[in-house]
């Protein structure tokens, strides 16, 4: 009896360390930049590709050289770092519409790399575009691209 005790304690513990020592993909690093707290953010470190889809559009190399890449159908933001500089390339995305406002999507996988964040935003309303770099915790240095909607 308390051998079976003693297996099932051991397999609880071992299922609870599987499943709240590893962060999910999605959920790994996003307090990166100090407003990522707030209820109406969304943050996320991209998932490293190897190359974005949909329309895109570059910053000067004084906001890190950065390319950002907007899927409109899927809701896929993509940026690209282009400087080794040592800071995350960034896209930010500031929404009309919706419970959640202001997107961030994080590259930190260095110079000449992509990363793909998956947003899902409400499709009425402006996005506006934004790309460049994070300088700090509670700094980022964005310049404005394009505008679309969805609707």
């Amino acid at each position: 009896m308390k051998k079976m005790i003693r297996a099932g304690v051991v397999a609880l513990l071992a299922t609870a360390v599987a499943v709240f020592a590893v962060p999910a993909p999605s959920m790994a690093d996003d307090d990166y930049y100090n407003p990522c707290f707030a209820s109406w953010v969304s943050c996320q470190t991209g998932v490293k590709v190897s190359y974005p889809a949909g329309v895109c559009g570059s910053v000067s190399a004084t906001y890190g050289a950065t390319t950002v890449c907007v899927d409109y159908v899927g809701d896929y933001v993509y940026v690209e770092d282009n400087d080794a500089d040592t800071h995350s390339a960034m896209a930010f995305i500031a929404n009309d519409n919706g419970d959640v406002l202001d997107r961030y999507c994080r590259n930190p996988h260095g110079a000449g790399s992509w990363a793909r964040c998956n947003f899902d935003w409400a499709e009425s309303g402006y996005k506006r575009v934004h790309g460049g770099i994070r300088t700090s915790y509670t700094s980022m240095l964005l310049a404005y691209r394009w505008q679309f909607a969805n609707n």
